[in-house]
């Protein structure tokens, strides 16, 4: 058994019930009873018509057992230490002042720009050591493979 929804009204129409217009279009449009016809035809809006479930829905008329509340489910947040720190600690980074908390990271900082600058250093003096002669000769990477050198033009 097959149940049509009133195109105007939004009842079920059960078979052998109703009515079912068909439009120069092609669309198709079942209506429950001559009244909802009528409606749609004069383009009355089921939304204002106090009658319609369409309306009963949008205005909140007749759902008094749905007022009970949900009860929602809050999240509890719990503190934990993580593998590296305990939680005495964690807190104690939480709680400190932020001006602490910007010294140390300048101080992090300082030290890391420090270790660079010693790296560059030791790199540096490997470099020299390495070419003892102290050319500063620039060598392209197709020269350092061992490529031929391009011969410039002297015919112009």
């Amino acid at each position: 058994m097959s149940l049509e929804v009133c195109s105007f009204s939004g009842y079920k129409v059960y078979p052998s019930r109703g009515r079912t217009y068909i439009r120069g279009d092609g669309k198709t449009f079942h209506f429950l009873d001559s009244k909802t016809e009528s409606m749609f035809h004069q383009n009355k809006n089921p939304r204002k018509l106090a009658w319609t479930p369409i309306f009963r829905k949008i205005h909140r008329k007749g759902i008094s057992e749905e007022v009970a509340k949900k009860r929602t489910r809050r999240n509890v947040k719990y503190s934990r230490a993580i593998v590296g720190m305990s939680l005495d600690a964690i807190n104690a980074r939480r709680n400190e002042k932020p001006e602490v908390r910007s010294a140390a990271r300048e101080e992090a900082v300082a030290k890391l720009k420090a270790a660079r600058k010693e790296e560059a250093a030791k790199k540096k003096a490997a470099r020299v050591a390495a070419n003892p002669q102290g050319g500063s000769q620039k060598v392209s990477k197709m020269q350092a493979r061992g490529a031929p050198t391009k011969v410039k033009a002297t015919s112009r």
